[in-house]
């Protein structure tokens, strides 16, 4: 049965390997369910290294011998024009599988990530196709550069936001001319695989996007990160996970991009604008039910403000929607699976062992409706020290832990105090005090009033245990392209 029926209808995923769906080779096959109630959407293969080895077989064979990364970056362009164009006229199907699939509010799927997804693809196709090369004139001598396609990219995905951080890495390693292998996580695979689908009725070649489905280690993503036949690796996911993979990729000295966790600050200051600060920050926690890696997880506050900006916070986290990501007025879905919801609420439990104090949430919702999926409420904490484990440690759900600070010193301390460095957020008035601060953030991205705007442009990635390198713009043509320079005799 195709993916691309009704929401409603159970499905049969297969692979997309060398443009053809077709089952693991050993007949094994996993179970994908929705969040909300635990029921039933399909039945994926599950995929073993030999079913990796193919799909990095497939894709070789595209780069080394089709047509894609001979034709002009222009010719690119205009198939995945095509894809995107695909994308939006399928908004609604993809939007309403993503949210089946992983539990976000179909609101925020429909106009929040599937234009997104379509902005991607759009994005990277114009900027490769317009990106310019240096020439070095030297007397005699000519030298230029190039940018070559890097060769087969191993794509790994995570769950949170599926098909839009998927296409964040398919899209530009297409762009500049590679094949991909992408693996999406196990928990939600239907968005991937129709993705996959739409991609070759939009003319994409055959083998040039492969797509295996399955679990890490030594199963289907053991030849995505330790073949020597891939170039390279680009992931995102935890850290513990980003370490594996950058280990297997030490092997072939394969590049590896890698966003990884996070445990992001967001400092509030008594100047701030607490009609701006209040709800962006609860946007940043609640968000996606907390399930972000940049989200604003400790709530640094300066101790003047506190009890005005903490009494507006709680009010308005205990005003947040939890309920059937499918129905308007919805701002939190379900978390993504039972044993999530189990760490996310050992945590809580573990934070008031260690003296904190919970204000609001510290559990599932009362609603009955709701009991049959995996549902966590806002949660604020306050009385925890900053090297606190629930303080320190990547919770990924709905739990704030509230800090007071007196002195902007003080402030960027406690902010950098901690391994992670993949984001930070900032409320003040005073500019002067937000250029001071962002020099001395150990942090990939800093937000000042606002909360995740962003401009491909710009380079994305993290500090510390928070990844690897940068992706967007020049840098994700840094990263996916293998930089060439030729000299040559002109007289």
């Amino acid at each position: 049965m195709s993916i691309g029926a009704t929401a409603a209808e159970k499905r049969t995923v297969h692979h997309l390997i060398g443009g053809r769906s077709v089952a693991s080779e050993d007949g094994r096959t996993f179970e994908t369910r929705d969040p909300h109630d635990d029921a039933l959407l399909g039945t994926v293969a599950r995929g073993a290294a030999r079913d990796g080895e193919l799909a990095v077989t497939a894709a070789r064979e595209a780069f080394d011998a089709g047509p894609w990364p001979r034709m002009t970056a222009a010719e690119r362009r205009t198939v995945l024009h095509s894809v995107a164009d695909a994308v939006d006229e399928h908004r609604d199907e993809l939007a309403l599988l993503e949210s089946h699939d992983s539990g976000k509010t179909l609101r925020h799927a429909r106009h929040g990530e599937m234009p997104r997804v379509a902005q991607n693809l759009r994005f990277f196709a114009d900027f490769a196709a317009l990106a310019t090369e240096e020439a070095y004139p030297d007397g005699p001598v000519l030298g230029y550069s190039l940018h070559a396609p890097a060769g087969v990219v191993s794509a790994i995905s995570p769950w949170n936001a599926p098909l839009m951080l998927a296409t964040w890495k398919v899209a530009p390693a297409l762009a500049f001319g590679n094949t991909v292998v992408l693996k999406p996580a196990p928990q939600t695979p239907l968005t991937a695989a129709r993705f996959g689908e739409l991609a070759l009725e939009a003319g994409l070649p055959e083998g040039v996007l492969n797509i295996v489905h399955g679990y890490g280690g030594d199963e289907v993503a053991g030849p995505l990160t330790g073949d020597p036949r891939v170039d390279r690796i680009t992931f995102t996911g935890s850290s513990a996970t980003g370490a594996a993979i950058m280990a297997a990729a030490a092997a072939n000295l394969t590049p590896v991009s890698a966003e990884l966790g996070g445990k992001s600050a967001n400092i509030v200051f008594a100047d701030a604008d607490l009609d701006i600060a209040v709800p962006e920050s609860i946007r940043a926690i609640f968000g996606g039910s907390g399930q972000v890696c940049f989200a604003g997880s400790r709530l640094l506050v300066q101790r003047s403000v506190l009890p005005e900006f903490l009494e507006r916070f709680t009010a308005e986290a205990e005003k947040l929607v939890v309920g059937d990501p499918r129905q308007e007025g919805t701002f939190m879905g379900p978390l993504i699976g039972r044993a999530h919801r189990e760490k996310v609420h050992g945590y809580v439990e573990l934070a008031q062992r260690e003296g904190g104090t919970v204000l609001t949430g510290g559990g599932p919702p009362d609603d009955a409706a709701l009991s049959g999926g995996h549902y966590y409420r806002p949660t604020v904490i306050t009385g925890l020290d900053n090297d606190s484990r629930t303080a320190q440690e990547e919770i990924f759900g709905p739990v704030e832990t509230v800090i007071p600070f007196d002195t902007e010193e003080e402030a960027l301390r406690l902010a950098n105090t901690t391994r992670y460095g993949l984001a930070g957020i900032l409320f003040t008035r005073d500019l002067d005090r937000a250029h001071r601060m962002a020099a001395r953030w150990k942090a990939g991205t800093v937000w000042v009033n606002c909360y995740f705007e962003r401009d491909l442009r710009m380079p994305f990635g993290g500090e510390g245990i928070s990844g690897v390198g940068r992706e967007g713009g020049n840098f994700s043509r840094e990263f996916f392209t293998e930089p060439r320079a030729v000299v040559l005799r002109i007289r």
